[in-house]
């Protein structure tokens, strides 16, 4: 995925009504009347932009059938965010987990020798009866 396609998904899906358009369209292909009455606070001229950003994202495609356009969750783009996020997280953790590994390396280095356990007994004292 390149920078200006996640710049452009991300700055889609930024907005909520957006997000859950993705999520209803996740379940199968919608109209956008099913869609805006999934969207009672929002206009259907509304709910059309947020499909068009949707679609100019690589999000949603459309076809049209008879008279009807159908809208559905491009799988391709949401295989592509999560390939994206699984780099960003692989180098986090990576990053984290080499910063641990200097932290303990250091932490050993710095820590001063502790006496080590041999297999002898400690010594036991009498009790004495009293």
């Amino acid at each position: 995925m390149g920078y200006t396609f996640a710049v452009d998904v991300f700055a889609a899906v930024a907005d909520p009504v957006r997000r859950r358009i993705v999520v209803l369209l996740g379940d199968g292909p919608l109209t956008a009347g099913a869609l805006a009455a999934a969207f009672p606070d929002i206009s259907r001229p509304a709910v059309s932009r947020h499909l068009r950003v949707l679609r100019e994202a690589g999000l949603v495609a459309a076809e049209t059938v008879g008279r009807e356009r159908y809208y559905r969750a491009d799988h391709g783009a949401l295989r592509e965010i999560d390939r994206w996020l699984a780099t960003v997280r692989r180098q986090v953790w990576d990053q984290r987990l080499d910063a641990l590994g200097t932290e303990v390396h250091r932490t050993r280095r710095d820590r001063p020798a502790e006496p080590r356990a041999t297999d002898e007994e400690p010594p036991t004292h009498a009790r004495s009866a009293g």
